[in-house]
């Protein structure tokens, strides 16, 4: 009587779970191999860009140069908003820069 009479089925083996890596926050990570030389890219780029038009007396990259050949082309002053854009660019890409 001292014994049960249970039906005893094999004891399954635990699933054991791998634990959970650890979360990483984005902002914690190195940034990619190509981000530095492309800001850098970016910013000498706008640099260039508007040195060369001032140099150039307004003729150039797309200045009075291009005013007779293909009108379009002849950006004027343009060519410093398209140089600061490009330095802005790059200057936006240093704020993220590990």
């Amino acid at each position: 009587m001292f014994m049960s009479e249970k039906n005893e089925t094999p004891a399954k083996p635990k699933k054991v779970k791998a634990p959970k890596p650890a979360k990483v926050n984005k902002g914690d990570l190195p940034n990619p191999v190509w981000y530095t030389p492309v800001m850098v890219g970016f910013l000498l780029l706008g640099l260039i860009w508007i040195l060369v038009y001032y140099i150039s007396a307004y003729a150039l990259p797309l200045g009075t140069m291009w005013a007779t050949s293909v009108p379009a082309l002849n950006l004027q002053n343009w060519n410093l908003v398209i140089g600061f854009g490009l330095l802005l660019v790059g200057f936006g890409m240093t704020t993220r820069w590990k």
